[in-house]
């Protein structure tokens, strides 16, 4: 039985952010942030609709759970990025000058 890699089963895209899929060779660093919270915001977006479409009955549970992990999991990435910017400035900020 052959084992598919992440992201290759059927029905299930990778839970990675779209900014880090297709990264352009002239991105920025704030348009990469832009791309990763707009990313985030599409992701919430689709799970919103996903749950929406399960209560009207025109969706399938399993669809709505998956799309609330890809969501939270996404939040969660942008989350740690936000700290160890975050806590990269603060050890800028106490490097003696």
């Amino acid at each position: 039985m052959a084992i598919d890699g992440i992201g290759k089963t059927p029905g299930l895209a990778p839970v990675l952010p779209r900014s880090t899929q297709t990264p352009s060779a002239g991105q920025g660093f704030g348009d990469a942030l832009g791309n990763l919270i707009s990313s985030v915001d599409g992701t919430t977006a689709d799970a919103n609709a996903a749950v929406g479409r399960m209560l009207d009955g025109s969706g399938d549970v399993h669809e709505a759970v998956i799309a609330l992990q890809k969501a939270d999991t996404a939040l969660q990435l942008t989350v740690q990025i936000r700290n160890k910017i975050v806590q990269a400035y603060q050890d800028i900020m106490r490097m003696p000058v």
